[in-house]
């Protein structure tokens, strides 16, 4: 016997890849401060405010897609 096979929206997948890009970029930031200045922008002229702005909206960003996609996920499993 096969277990029912859930059927979730594209707006599951945009938002597990949104979640996915926001996490790494986080990450990223966190780990090399300067990859922004690294293509010559330089917004806050190397003071790291803006790394760690960056770094908070990332992490924000990051966790309302997961939690969007985990509804999203909950509201297939609930619908079948």
């Amino acid at each position: 016997m096969n277990p029912p096979r859930r059927t979730v929206r594209t707006r599951f997948w945009v938002e597990i890849a949104s979640a996915a890009l926001f996490g790494v970029l986080f990450v990223l930031t966190l780990l090399w401060k300067d990859w922004l200045e690294a293509f010559g922008f330089e917004p806050d002229n190397h003071d790291g405010t803006v790394e760690w702005l960056m770094v908070a909206g990332l992490f924000v960003l990051s966790a309302v897609f997961a939690v969007s996609a985990r509804f999203e996920w909950r509201r297939t499993a609930l619908a079948q």
